[in-house]
């Protein structure tokens, strides 16, 4: 009995920890990161300022946690690529998983971009740029003529702008994103056939 009360405990506190990120995002992107205090993330969730201390006692704290938690499927798709061959399919499978996971933390990735200058002041900047090269890394053939190795950066920055200037067109998001994901695919291919086959 003491297991199951302590995993409904676990999961509780997880649920409240998933709550503060939510709300904390919310506060941030509606009025920004430096005008949102600790004290009106508490008063949104109709929490005492002790209650939210139990589990962030800073807003970098809840932003670091949001950041860490959202691109986590980045570090593993990074981690995956790294143990594959540099075929075509592989990266077209990166560019896939790519797409997915910058949708599921669209949120985040839209207060990053309006947030520019605290980004670059908080740590979570520098994991970025530090998982974009990665990714780079394993999505790139250094190899490539200059123009093949462009069309797979290019690529991978169509899914980021897909993001913010699709929003601004007409038409059903999900067919929108699939176009983004159609582009940023065809231009991994016609980079891959530039270029010969990936060793």
């Amino acid at each position: 009995m003491g297991v199951t009360m302590d995993g409904t405990k676990q999961q509780r506190r997880g649920n409240t920890r998933q709550r503060i990120q939510d709300v904390a995002l919310e506060l941030f992107a509606e009025q920004g990161y430096e005008k949102t205090s600790l004290r009106e993330i508490a008063e949104r969730l109709d929490v005492t300022k002790a209650a939210l201390y139990y589990h962030f006692k800073t807003k970098e704290e809840i932003l670091v946690s949001v950041f860490e938690d959202l691109t986590r499927p980045i570090q593993d798709l990074i981690e995956w690529g790294e143990g594959q061959p540099h075929t075509l399919e592989i990266k077209l499978e990166i560019v896939r998983r790519y797409s997915r996971a910058l949708a599921e933390a669209g949120p985040l990735f839209r207060f990053m971009q309006e947030n520019q200058a605290t980004v670059r002041e908080l740590r979570i900047g520098d994991t970025f740029k530090d998982r974009m090269r990665d990714l780079r890394g394993i999505f790139v053939d250094p190899d490539a003529p200059l123009t093949d190795q462009v069309r797979c950066i290019s690529a991978m920055f169509t899914l980021h702008a897909g993001m913010f200037v699709m929003q601004d067109l007409e038409g059903d998001p999900e067919k929108k994103q699939d176009a983004v994901l159609e582009v940023a695919l065809d231009l991994v291919t016609q980079a891959h056939q530039g270029s010969g086959p990936a060793v």
